[in-house]
């Protein structure tokens, strides 16, 4: 493996633990101020960010790369209102979209097929998440400030129920 593509993927695992901090601590937030479904919801994200770490671990390990775990950085995020997370996901998923643009960038240089396919469900799956956290934030905005809507949102998102993110996360 291109020792630049190796370094990026495993630097994406790291990434992936951190969103997943980044998730529990908004999950925390939503649970303090009691709208629970909404702490679901980021309790479910940050699971399918471990699992995405995940991922890219086994990529790693099935590719006869030995994965390098690094320390994972504390949340800094606060929040005075209920729109404050969604924003700061939104922010975060693009920064994620970034991060695996770059590797895939990194590997098409070096023509490494085998990476770009193996990025091609994460790069839908950016697709998807940013969708998901705009959609969020918009919902927020328009109905946040009705408490019957508000509850009617929380609802919504206690439903979310985990599902393994991709084949890719299969055993």
């Amino acid at each position: 493996m291109d020792p630049k593509v190796y370094e990026l993927i495993n630097d994406q695992i790291n990434k992936e633990l951190y969103s997943a901090y980044l998730y529990l601590s908004f999950a925390d937030y939503y649970a303090d101020a009691g709208l629970d479904g909404y702490a679901n919801f980021y309790m479910i994200q940050a699971q399918e960010e471990r699992d995405h770490a995940l991922i890219f671990r086994k990529y790693l390990l099935e590719n006869d790369e030995m994965p390098k775990l690094k320390a994972i950085d504390q949340p800094d995020k606060t929040f005075t209102d209920f729109v404050g997370p969604l924003k700061a996901a939104l922010e975060h998923e693009q920064y994620v979209t970034g991060l695996i643009n770059a590797i895939y960038a990194a590997a098409d240089e070096v023509k490494d097929y085998r990476a770009m396919q193996f990025l091609k469900w994460f790069i839908d799956e950016q697709m998807e998440e940013e969708d998901t956290a705009r959609d969020m934030i918009t919902k927020m905005e328009l109905f946040g400030g009705d408490s019957r809507s508000l509850f009617e949102l929380n609802q919504e998102y206690a439903g979310r129920a985990y599902h393994v993110p991709s084949p890719l996360a299969a055993e």
